[in-house]
């Protein structure tokens, strides 16, 4: 093995020639940067890759040891620490901290990369793996939503939107420039929930995302929407997906042909810079932070539970399409889960529609037992 491998220890550490002066930080830092290294081969994406080495930072110093004297002790009083104070960090938030110091110390372990050798012949002693199943956060999709987070009901989206539309209507009026950044809202709100989109998802739409399905030549250019920026797995950058306008959503192809082709969007002065699918009044394009703090208004407007934030119409997405008898594994495949089990997870059917449920599968029993008895 030689030092062409992204992540070998550096010549400058092994040449006996060169002292090392502070060794134990100086071995530190090029440790951090063969990890950098040996990560961006990989082809993670560069905010990965920084967070991570900022948070194996923040443990060597929360530690006060270096790599090769860390134990297991170490990571679980930095866990213990982080889930016992004031505020309390999440269990995701958690598992992704341990996550992020056991493939530091993976990478370490690992003889590809001559660390263990090096600290051995340096230091006296060589890293090892201080993080397992017993003494980290479990990964279980158990936990990897809320609690109080669930679908909207359908009362519940009808009584949001009815009011953004009256507000609409009312700031129209009255001759208030607010009534357009209002339509903006309701209207991207409603693009969320038709086509089971996350904020992000949501945010970086652009004109040209859109396109016609040629199996439904009723939809014409809103047949489907291209998803550019959808969420990745492991550090590896935006990914993206297709989805299907449904027909139980087909009333969404009118509200983008008004926003879209009405001149609606046009209005807005940024318009004209852009290909964003909403404009804001100061900036290309709208911002998470500004859809989040225009949901939460009308939410509270009209009384509704604060746990329902704008994540929630895709859970509403997910459950409403089970609830109209689609397969599990095309709802799957428009939201863009990689497993069934998280899908799931977003499902909250109902009880109308478990007892319709049950009440289908008795009759179905009973037409069985009728058969037999024949």
């Amino acid at each position: 093995m030689n030092d062409a491998v992204p992540g070998f220890v550096p010549r400058l550490l092994t040449d006996p020639a060169v002292s090392l002066f502070r060794a134990d930080e100086r071995v530190f830092t090029a440790m951090l940067g063969g990890w950098r290294a040996q990560m961006l081969a990989r082809g993670l994406t560069v905010g990965t890759i920084e967070g991570r080495c900022r948070l194996v930072d923040r443990f060597q110093v929360f530690s006060a040891e270096f790599p090769w004297q860390w134990r297991p002790v170490d990571i679980e009083q930095f866990l213990a620490e982080l889930r016992s104070g004031k505020q309390p960090l999440s269990l995701t938030t958690l598992r992704s901290y341990s996550n992020a110091v056991a493939m530091f110390c993976a990478y370490l372990t690992h003889p590809a990369y001559g660390w263990g050798e090096f600290c051995e012949r340096t230091f006296g002693d060589i890293p090892s793996q201080i993080c397992f199943e017993w003494n980290t956060p479990r990964h279980t999709t158990d936990d990897a939503v809320p609690t109080a987070r669930r679908a909207f009901t359908k009362v519940e989206l009808q009584k949001l939107f009815d009011y953004l539309d009256d507000l609409i209507d009312r700031e129209y009026a009255t001759g208030s420039k607010r009534w357009l950044p209002l339509l903006r809202d309701s209207v991207a709100f409603k693009v969320c929930y038709a086509y089971g989109l996350r904020r992000r998802e949501l945010t970086m739409l652009d004109l040209e995302d859109f396109g016609p399905n040629p199996h439904v030549a009723d939809y014409g250019r809103f047949g489907a929407v291209l998803v550019r920026w959808a969420k990745g797995t492991a550090g590896s950058g935006p990914r993206r997906r297709t989805v299907l306008t449904v027909p139980e959503f087909d009333w969404v192809v009118e509200q983008l042909r008004i926003w879209t082709a009405g001149g609606m969007r046009q209005q807005f002065p940024t318009a004209e810079r852009s290909t964003a699918l909403w404009p804001s009044e100061r900036g290309a394009r709208m911002t998470l932070g500004g859809f989040g703090d225009a949901f939460a208004a009308a939410r509270d407007a009209v009384g509704l539970p604060k746990e329902l934030g704008l994540h929630c119409l895709r859970h509403s997405y997910v459950t409403h399409l089970i609830e109209a008898g689609y397969d599990p594994a095309f709802v799957q495949t428009q939201v863009g889960h990689a497993y069934a089990s998280t899908t799931s997870l977003y499902t909250s059917v109902s009880s109308d529609f478990k007892q319709k449920t049950v009440q289908k599968m008795i009759a179905r029993r009973i037409a069985t037992q009728e058969d037999q008895d024949a």
